[in-house]
Protein backbone atom coordinates (compact mmCIF):
# COMPACT_ATOMS: atom_id res chain seq x y z
CA UNK A 1 0.00 0.00 0.00
CA UNK A 2 1.29 3.42 -0.95
CA UNK A 3 0.21 6.44 1.11
CA UNK A 4 1.65 9.67 -0.21
CA UNK A 5 1.03 13.36 -0.64
CA UNK A 6 2.30 15.37 -3.57
CA UNK A 7 3.17 19.08 -3.79
CA UNK A 8 4.24 21.52 -6.48
CA UNK A 9 7.53 23.22 -5.70
CA UNK A 10 8.24 26.77 -6.74
CA UNK A 11 11.46 27.32 -4.77
CA UNK A 12 14.17 24.67 -4.40
CA UNK A 13 15.72 24.02 -1.01
CA UNK A 14 19.26 25.23 -0.43
CA UNK A 15 22.25 22.90 -0.85
CA UNK A 16 20.40 20.44 -3.10
CA UNK A 17 23.71 18.89 -4.18
CA UNK A 18 24.30 17.40 -0.70
CA UNK A 19 21.36 14.99 -1.04
CA UNK A 20 21.28 11.60 -2.70
CA UNK A 21 20.15 11.93 -6.33
CA UNK A 22 18.74 9.23 -8.61
CA UNK A 23 18.20 9.41 -12.37
CA UNK A 24 14.82 7.97 -13.33
CA UNK A 25 13.35 7.08 -16.71
CA UNK A 26 9.90 5.53 -16.94
CA UNK A 27 7.21 4.61 -19.41
CA UNK A 28 3.66 3.36 -19.11
CA UNK A 29 2.40 0.14 -20.66
CA UNK A 30 -1.08 0.94 -19.33
CA UNK A 31 -2.59 3.88 -17.45
CA UNK A 32 -5.77 2.10 -16.29
CA UNK A 33 -4.67 0.13 -14.38
CA UNK A 34 -1.26 1.77 -14.10
CA UNK A 35 1.51 -0.54 -15.29
CA UNK A 36 4.88 1.15 -15.49
CA UNK A 37 8.46 0.19 -16.31
CA UNK A 38 11.19 2.20 -14.62
CA UNK A 39 14.95 2.54 -14.80
CA UNK A 40 16.18 3.93 -11.47
CA UNK A 41 19.93 4.53 -11.85
CA UNK A 42 20.99 0.96 -12.70
CA UNK A 43 17.95 -0.81 -11.21
CA UNK A 44 14.91 -1.81 -13.26
CA UNK A 45 11.30 -2.39 -12.17
CA UNK A 46 7.83 -3.23 -13.38
CA UNK A 47 5.22 -1.52 -11.19
CA UNK A 48 1.47 -1.98 -10.85
CA UNK A 49 -0.50 0.79 -9.13
CA UNK A 50 -4.16 0.55 -8.19
CA UNK A 51 -6.67 3.38 -8.39
CA UNK A 52 -6.73 6.19 -5.86
CA UNK A 53 -5.05 9.50 -5.15
CA UNK A 54 -3.44 9.55 -1.68
CA UNK A 55 -3.83 5.84 -0.86
CA UNK A 56 -3.47 3.04 -3.40
CA UNK A 57 -2.03 -0.38 -3.95
CA UNK A 58 1.49 -0.56 -5.36
CA UNK A 59 3.56 -3.59 -6.32
CA UNK A 60 7.14 -3.42 -7.61
CA UNK A 61 8.79 -6.34 -9.37
CA UNK A 62 12.45 -6.37 -10.39
CA UNK A 63 13.31 -6.51 -14.09
CA UNK A 64 16.52 -7.30 -15.90
CA UNK A 65 18.13 -4.55 -17.93
CA UNK A 66 17.25 -6.45 -21.11
CA UNK A 67 13.59 -6.81 -20.08
CA UNK A 68 13.37 -3.11 -19.27
CA UNK A 69 14.73 -2.03 -22.65
CA UNK A 70 12.40 -4.46 -24.41
CA UNK A 71 9.33 -3.21 -22.52
CA UNK A 72 10.12 0.54 -22.63
CA UNK A 73 9.81 0.32 -26.43
CA UNK A 74 6.20 -0.79 -25.94
CA UNK A 75 5.30 2.14 -23.68
CA UNK A 76 2.44 4.37 -24.75
CA UNK A 77 2.84 8.13 -24.80
CA UNK A 78 5.68 10.16 -23.34
CA UNK A 79 8.70 8.67 -21.65
CA UNK A 80 9.25 10.57 -18.41
CA UNK A 81 12.73 11.46 -17.20
CA UNK A 82 13.60 13.16 -13.94
CA UNK A 83 16.20 13.61 -11.26
CA UNK A 84 14.95 12.54 -7.83
CA UNK A 85 16.56 13.97 -4.71
CA UNK A 86 15.98 12.25 -1.37
CA UNK A 87 15.74 14.81 1.41
CA UNK A 88 15.41 13.49 4.99
CA UNK A 89 13.17 15.44 7.36
CA UNK A 90 13.35 16.05 11.11
CA UNK A 91 10.34 13.74 11.60
CA UNK A 92 12.02 10.70 9.97
CA UNK A 93 10.28 11.08 6.62
CA UNK A 94 11.89 11.33 3.20
CA UNK A 95 10.92 14.05 0.73
CA UNK A 96 11.34 12.77 -2.82
CA UNK A 97 11.97 15.91 -4.86
CA UNK A 98 11.50 15.34 -8.61
CA UNK A 99 13.03 17.75 -11.12
CA UNK A 100 11.54 16.76 -14.45
CA UNK A 101 13.58 16.84 -17.62
CA UNK A 102 12.82 16.66 -21.33
CA UNK A 103 9.20 17.38 -22.26
CA UNK A 104 8.33 18.24 -18.66
CA UNK A 105 11.36 20.38 -17.82
CA UNK A 106 10.35 23.12 -15.41
CA UNK A 107 7.92 20.97 -13.40
CA UNK A 108 9.15 20.27 -9.89
CA UNK A 109 7.17 18.02 -7.55
CA UNK A 110 7.75 16.68 -4.04
CA UNK A 111 6.24 13.45 -2.78
CA UNK A 112 6.21 12.33 0.82
CA UNK A 113 5.25 8.76 1.76
CA UNK A 114 3.61 7.91 5.07
CA UNK A 115 2.93 4.89 7.24
CA UNK A 116 -0.76 5.75 7.74
CA UNK A 117 -3.53 7.99 6.44
CA UNK A 118 -3.62 9.74 9.82
CA UNK A 119 0.07 10.61 9.53
CA UNK A 120 -0.47 11.86 5.96
CA UNK A 121 -3.44 14.00 6.92
CA UNK A 122 -1.63 15.59 9.86
CA UNK A 123 1.55 16.37 7.89
CA UNK A 124 2.67 20.00 7.83
CA UNK A 125 4.85 20.59 4.78
CA UNK A 126 7.96 22.77 4.90
CA UNK A 127 7.58 26.41 3.86
CA UNK A 128 9.33 25.80 0.51
CA UNK A 129 6.47 23.51 -0.61
CA UNK A 130 3.83 25.03 -2.87
CA UNK A 131 0.34 23.87 -3.78
CA UNK A 132 -0.82 20.46 -2.50
CA UNK A 133 -1.71 18.48 -5.67
CA UNK A 134 -2.31 15.13 -3.98
CA UNK A 135 -5.86 14.98 -5.29
CA UNK A 136 -5.08 16.37 -8.75
CA UNK A 137 -4.70 13.61 -11.33
CA UNK A 138 -2.97 16.15 -13.61
CA UNK A 139 0.29 15.51 -11.73
CA UNK A 140 0.17 11.72 -11.73
CA UNK A 141 3.08 10.65 -13.91
CA UNK A 142 0.78 8.19 -15.68
CA UNK A 143 -1.43 11.08 -16.83
CA UNK A 144 1.58 13.19 -17.74
CA UNK A 145 2.68 10.35 -20.01
CA UNK A 146 -0.55 10.86 -22.04
CA UNK A 147 -0.16 14.63 -22.42
CA UNK A 148 -0.04 15.80 -26.03
CA UNK A 149 2.34 18.62 -26.93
Amino acid sequence: MEIERKFLITKLPENLSIYKCRNIEQGYLSTNPVVRVRKDNEDYFLTYKGSGKMVREEYNLPLTKESYYHLIQKADGNIITKKRYEIPTHDNLIIELDLFEGLFQGITLAEVEFESEEQANSYTPPEWFGLDVTYSSEYHNSNMSKKVF
